[in-house]
């Protein structure tokens, strides 16, 4: 019965956060950053972004919540943001412990215009060597949509990757050119999974 008005509770303070933040109400918004409901303090980062009230300090606080749906809320708005005061924050994020938040972080760094180079080597790394296909696939995606050269290697090594990172990989050709590109392509023509070698086919067509 507690357990019960506890969830009650909590969805009723989440309901309230998310209705501040459409009636853009900072005030009655930011209590909710310290609810004891990780929901709760998610939406009402949320909330605080939907009314232009979200800080640089709300979100590099945030980045170091102990909920990881928290802190992947906070990668997922920091890819919308320009601030280069949140570079090392997604940097951050792009090392923590779950594997959720750091395929959110990577690819909202593919979303920034000017990532810097340790996030990009960060991405290079992860792309390459990361235990989760998930990261290795957000990662891969991620450099694609950044273009940068130093990226093309890992993309290159990616294209023999588990089917869905082949997928993205292909895709994430599309900004590079050159002899090595034109033979990555050709070779997922031949690719066991139809969505790769239509991926290439987009690409050379």
């Amino acid at each position: 019965m507690a357990s019960g008005r506890r969830l009650a509770d909590e969805t009723a303070r989440r309901k309230e956060a998310a209705l501040a933040g459409h009636r853009g109400d900072e005030a009655a918004i930011r209590p909710f950053l310290h609810d004891v409901d990780p929901a709760v303090r998610a939406t009402a980062l949320r909330g605080l972004a939907r009314t232009d009230a979200l800080l640089v300090s709300d979100l590099t606080k945030s980045a170091t919540d102990r909920e990881g749906s928290v802190r992947r809320t906070v990668a997922e708005l920091i890819g919308r943001r320009a601030d280069p005061d949140l570079d090392n924050t997604l940097l951050g994020l792009l090392d923590d412990i779950g594997a959720d938040v750091i395929e959110t972080a990577a690819f909202a760094a593919g979303e920034r215009e000017r990532p810097t180079e340790p996030i990009v080597d960060r991405l290079m790394a992860l792309a390459g060597h990361h235990d989760d296909a998930l990261v290795r696939e957000a990662a891969v995606a991620a450099l694609g949509a950044i273009g940068d050269p130093r990226g093309l290697p890992v993309i290159l090594q990616a294209t023999t990757d588990r089917a869905t990172v082949r997928r993205r990989a292909v895709l994430a050709l599309a900004p590079f050119d050159g002899d090595v590109v034109d033979a990555a392509l050709q070779r997922a023509l031949d690719d066991r999974d139809w969505q790769v070698r239509q991926a290439a086919e987009d690409l050379l067509a």
